[in-house]
């Protein structure tokens, strides 16, 4: 006989559809999406509509949770929303001008190996794969021999799924971001966490 913990989860972990902002500048505003948004969203519940998704669980982030309602409603199920699940925070750079070389300052030496490394004010490396290894470990735990779709961000998951899995390197998943509305596949079961498929690409 099989126990639960034997019993693979598969999470299928999105980043949210394309949206449009209102601020010019490093903020917590949450966005809406955008008509390709909306039809990314459309087309990510489409991908996974054979794999009979039991539940969507989603970062609490209006960009997110609009990209999660639409992809539920297409697969006629519910949508639990996660504070844990957010994109990285960034501390003493909000408020500040955007600018993509503030982010990657930080998040290239992540990907270097330097988890330690931190936004003044906000996260490290570890505090962003510690919040999101709990959160999926739970989900997982939840449903177990299932199949589920969560929505999140592009840098807290893609460093997220990178650390919990051993079988993709730092280099690919850094040059192979996840665009809005593509995903990325893991199963979770007593023996550890194996990558399945990131965006088009399977893993062995």
């Amino acid at each position: 006989m099989v126990s639960d913990l034997q019993c693979p989860a598969r999470l299928v972990v999105a980043r949210h559809g394309d949206a449009s902002y209102v601020e010019t500048w490093f903020s917590d505003e949450g966005g809406w999406l955008t008509t390709e948004g909306r039809g990314q969203a459309q087309g990510l519940a489409r991908r996974v509509a054979e794999e009979r998704v039991a539940a969507v669980w989603t970062s609490d982030v209006s960009r997110a949770v609009q990209t999660a309602e639409i992809a539920a409603a297409e697969l006629g199920v519910g949508v639990t929303t996660r504070k844990t699940l957010r994109e990285v925070f960034i501390g003493e750079l909000l408020g500040q001008p955007f600018s993509i070389d503030a982010l990657h300052a930080v998040t290239d030496r992540w990907y270097a190996g330097d988890l330690g490394a931190t936004f003044p004010g906000g996260e490290s490396g570890l505090d962003v794969v510690a919040r999101y290894r709990e959160e999926l470990q739970a989900i997982a735990d939840l449903h177990r021999g299932e199949t589920v779709l969560v929505v999140g961000h592009q840098t807290a998951a893609c460093l997220a799924l990178l650390e919990v899995s051993d079988n993709v390197t730092p280099a690919y998943v850094h040059d192979h971001p996840l665009a809005n509305g593509e995903d990325a596949v893991v199963e979770v079961d007593a023996d550890g966490w194996r990558l399945v498929r990131w965006g088009a690409r399977s893993f062995g």
